[in-house]
């Protein structure tokens, strides 16, 4: 016979069950996005949840709201920070499941203009960036593989980021160059 659930797990249960759709509902209201509040009512779940040892709230439904609260808060303030999380969460300027014609060929311009750029690395440079990037080996299995030291392998590879850095960024307005570029990129 199965041993009955503690009786802390059983409150919990029953405080899920009858605040799961409030909560989220009243978090869509403060947050604007059904999603992020399904997240953030799961966080609060979580939060609250009874711990071996610890005694249970007197009014968990009110625990549960004020930390629901305070955790989609939170959310809003990093959405305040950062100018590209608005957007993220607006369920109306979401990213549609498929890119767009424009964005499939900026993509491709940009694959192709990578593609020339590390066509373009010193052999050392591209042989240890492409261990790294593509075959995500680390700087040691690339030095066994390539019969190098690790320190060469390090440098090789911030050597070739740096090339990458230079060789995909925009181009900077005329007299601003930096002179060690030229020189770094002939070498």
């Amino acid at each position: 016979m199965p041993e009955d659930p503690p009786a802390s797990d059983r409150d919990f249960g029953a405080l899920y069950r009858a605040t799961v759709v409030p909560l989220r509902r009243y978090l869509a209201r403060l947050l604007g996005n059904s999603t992020e509040a399904q997240d953030v009512a799961h966080d609060a779940y979580l939060r609250i949840y009874p711990q071996e040892g610890k005694a249970a709230a007197e009014r968990p439904e009110a625990l549960l709201y004020v930390t629901a609260r305070r955790l989609a808060i939170n959310r809003l303030k990093r959405r305040s920070i950062s100018p590209f999380a608005r957007e993220a969460f607006n369920e109306d300027t979401a990213a549609a499941a498929t890119p767009g014609v424009a964005q499939q060929v900026m993509a491709r311009q940009e694959l192709q203009q990578l593609e020339q750029a590390i066509a373009q690395l010193p052999g050392g440079c591209r042989a240890v960036l492409l261990l790294r990037k593509v075959e995500q080996l680390s700087h040691r299995e690339i030095a066994e593989r390539l019969g190098i030291a690790v320190s060469t392998v390090e440098k090789q590879h911030a050597r070739a980021l740096r090339l990458l850095r230079a060789a995909l960024a925009p181009p900077a307005p005329p007299g601003t160059e930096t002179p060690g570029a030229e020189r770094e990129a002939q070498s």
